[in-house]
């Protein structure tokens, strides 16, 4: 294994919980927007249709996978400059 996949592995651990944070944060945000409530709908939610769920879903997924490949593009980067390689 080579030393910028070694480094690697703590950044991209550490950079996917930092993704998961913001994911979650922009993602509540945007719901709040998008529908002037606080709460965010949860899958066993009663109160809540299969339309809303599904939708908010996709949102969430979404989000969540731009923001985990932003995160994930950054720290190889960010390694490969530091050790002139790029972690494979």
């Amino acid at each position: 294994m080579n030393g910028s996949k070694l480094l690697y592995r703590p950044v991209g651990l550490v950079g996917g919980l930092v993704a998961g944070a913001m994911a979650g944060w922009a993602f509540k945000r945007l719901w709040r927007t998008l529908s002037d409530e606080d709460d965010t709908p949860d899958a066993i939610d009663r109160d809540r249709g299969w339309t809303e769920i599904l939708i908010a879903a996709t949102i969430e997924g979404a989000i969540f996978g731009v923001v985990r490949a932003a995160v994930d593009r950054a720290s190889a980067t960010g390694v490969s400059r530091l050790t002139g390689r790029w972690p494979d």
